[in-house]
């Protein structure tokens, strides 16, 4: 199997794993606030990262030098002001506005690509990200209405998590994959701590009586396991065999999977439009691993679609 191949159904696993535990996440953050609950989520994934490294790739601990260190606090930075953002931003507006502004990313990466990195998609590339973006509004803008401070606050969390996206993949061809990984935990762990001592009640990260309630640790042994150290790990490691526009993609199967979960555990329902919304994402991805030639305006830029396809 292709890695190309292989790269792309690990990042759909990626996606699985983060909207299936979207209803955990929202059933925990009802005991612990958001910063308050990243910050333990974080820190956990960190201390178990750390104890993979040190047991069984030690040998990466000699490759820790400042550029690879400024390198993980930086993807790690943008990775903390996407969840920051999209924190503040859900206390003005709608789940749903935000899920579809959030989704934009799908838009911005191929444009932040092409900006800093030169890197121009294919045809079928750009007709996948125009066809998920259909979905997407499908999918969540239930509600149409004027644009509030809140959709702001979730317009920068869109550019945080696609430069997150864009530099990952940057990087993860530089550095090794679980340092580097480490790095952008720690970091989002670090952050969000300071966040929840300015902002929230951090005495209850603390509090016996809200860690082990059913919903809160279940929650946090869940995201911390599989939806951060085992997720960002896997998309720093594969994210090196594909294309950023490609993972924005993949991505943008999230509130998919979110919405799936949401019908079997939460007993939330669909409209015909959302399902429709569903079905668009997925074309859009499947049209993504189409092969295709480049745009003929833009094919004497070298691409690293032409790399991975």
């Amino acid at each position: 199997m292709k890695k190309p191949l292989v790269a792309d159904v690990s990042l759909l696993l990626v996606t699985i794993i983060w909207g299936t535990t979207f209803v955990l996440v929202q059933n925990a953050i009802d005991f612990l606030e958001p910063f308050s609950f990243n910050s333990i989520r974080f820190l956990a994934a960190a201390i178990l990262l750390i104890f993979c490294l040190v047991i069984f790739e030690k040998k990466q601990l000699k490759k820790l030098d400042i550029k690879l260190l400024l390198s993980g606090v930086f993807i790690g930075f943008w990775l903390f002001l996407g969840y920051a953002t999209q924190t503040i931003g859900l206390l003005y507006t709608t789940s749903s506005k935000a899920g579809f502004i959030t989704g934009l990313n799908v838009v911005l990466v191929p444009i932040f690509s092409m900006m800093l990195l030169k890197q121009f998609p294919n045809r079928n590339a750009v007709l996948g990200v125009l066809t998920a973006t259909i979905g997407l509004f499908l999918l969540t803008m239930t509600d149409v209405n004027s644009l509030n401070r809140g959709d702001g606050f979730i317009f920068i969390c869109a550019i945080s998590f696609a430069l997150q996206i864009i530099y990952t993949g940057k990087f993860s061809n530089k550095y090794p994959t679980l340092l580097l990984t480490v790095i952008q935990i720690s970091t989002v762990a670090v952050l969000s701590f300071f966040c929840a001592f300015l902002f929230e009640d951090w005495k209850k990260s603390f509090n016996p009586v809200i860690l082990l309630k059913q919903d809160v640790l279940i929650a946090l042994i869940i995201t911390s396991i599989f939806a951060t150290a085992l997720a960002f790990m896997i998309q720093t490691n594969f994210q090196k065999y594909t294309s950023a526009t490609r993972v924005a993609l993949i991505f943008a199967m999230e509130p998919v999977f979110a919405a799936i979960t949401g019908y079997y555990w939460a007993n939330e329902r669909l409209s015909y439009s959302a399902l429709i919304g569903c079905c668009l994402i997925f074309a859009g991805m499947i049209f993504a691993e189409m092969p295709a030639t480049k745009i003929p305006l833009l094919r004497k830029n070298k691409s690293l679609e032409d790399k991975v396809s």
